[in-house]
């Protein structure tokens, strides 16, 4: 049967919310500034340039609209070894809150507590003076029910992925009278398996492999100030297929790997009132985020950005504006999301980041 990629058809998805509250300053555009432990998520490869030993930590309150006790965790760490590399960690934790489970008939069966999880371990090496490459190992858990109900399996599910990147950053060079970097960053995240919820079923989700690229240019115009602008194209690699097994249809999602070769055909997006998907062009697959960031005296940031997301891609729309101190070895970050639709389920999201640099 054919493939396809199809919106909001992976599991999983929280491996695709934003950790640091920089970059989700700067539109969640990330992956060609990655340059703190932060960078686990973004680009894996921009360990290779960092000596430092660093500690995160990221609180959310996850789409507060909803006002269902949803909250984001998420803690990172990195170490570097001198003629080895830089290595790193992270966890990330996404509180589902309760869901009550009942039979067919409506009667309460109990109350389980839902959640997802993801471990990840990290390495970045530099290839040359300019160039660095890196890749993460990642453990995924889902718990989303109990197995309270008859038929519907455990409903926990399990699988691993990996992430492969790369990360140049040139010397600098003059512009305009002032110093200027530029980076370009390439991650291709979560490849991995399908995650199997219900042993009874065999329907198969595949979890949310993404192509993160793009550019970031850094302009230092005295020792007290300077600007960095970046952005972010990303593309959802998932690809599920129809396939009779005994006798039933069942969606199989595909592992990561065969989606980054299966998934760059027409897609389907939203489904409208008429019950039929639109199609979706190579170039409305792709999310757009960019942002700009002020800095002074590498003491106090300023940031903000725009996100764009096709309207038949999941349209998600909205600015970002942030602000972050750097003082001693602490570092304080904070990020505001504003959308124009005040019933979106986005609106008014916090993050708020701590980060601590040991040198």
């Amino acid at each position: 049967m054919p493939a396809h990629g199809q919106v909001a058809q992976s599991s999983a998805l929280f491996l695709r919310i934003e950790p640091d509250s920089r970059a989700a300053g700067m539109g969640n555009a990330g992956v060609a500034t990655a340059d703190n432990a932060n960078t686990i998520f973004w680009n894996p490869s921009g360990l290779a340039f960092q000596q430092d030993t660093q500690v995160g930590i990221t609180h959310a309150n996850w789409l507060p609209e909803f006002n269902a006790n949803l909250f984001y965790e998420y803690l990172v760490g990195s170490y570097h070894v001198d003629g080895v590399g830089t290595f790193g960690g992270n966890v990330q934790y996404l509180n589902l809150g309760e869901t009550e489970i009942r039979d067919p008939s409506g009667n309460r069966l109990g109350v389980t507590n839902s959640y997802q999880l993801a471990i990840s371990t990290s390495y970045g090496v530099k290839v040359s003076e300019r160039l660095g490459v890196g890749t993460s190992l990642r453990y995924i858990h889902s718990k989303l029910t109990s197995g309270l109900r008859e038929g519907t399996g455990e409903g926990n599910a399990a699988t691993l992925a990996t992430d492969i990147s790369a990360l140049y950053r040139s010397a600098p060079f003059a512009l305009g009278g002032a110093d200027a970097t530029f980076s370009a960053g390439l991650n291709i995240a979560n490849l991995g398996g399908t995650l199997d919820f219900n042993e009874n079923s065999p329907d198969e989700d595949p979890i949310p492999a993404n192509l993160r690229f793009g550019p970031a240019l850094t302009i230092d115009f005295d020792e007290y100030n300077s600007l960095t602008f970046a952005t972010d194209f990303n593309k959802s690699l998932v690809s599920t297929e129809r396939r009779v097994v005994d006798g039933d249809t069942a969606r199989v999602g595909k592992t990561g790997f065969e989606a980054l070769f299966d998934s760059w055909g027409a897609a389907r997006g939203q489904v409208g009132p008429n019950g039929e998907a639109s199609s979706l062009s190579l170039v409305e697959q792709f999310t757009v985020g960019t942002g700009v960031e002020y800095w002074y005296s590498d003491l106090f940031a300023l940031r903000t950005g725009y996100y764009y997301e096709n309207p038949d891609n999941g349209d998600r729309q909205f600015l970002t504006f942030g602000a972050g101190l750097r003082y001693n070895i602490v570092g304080v970050d904070i990020s505001y999301l504003y959308t124009a639709e005040d019933e979106s389920p986005l609106a008014n999201t916090l993050r708020f980041s701590l980060l601590f640099n040991f040198q």
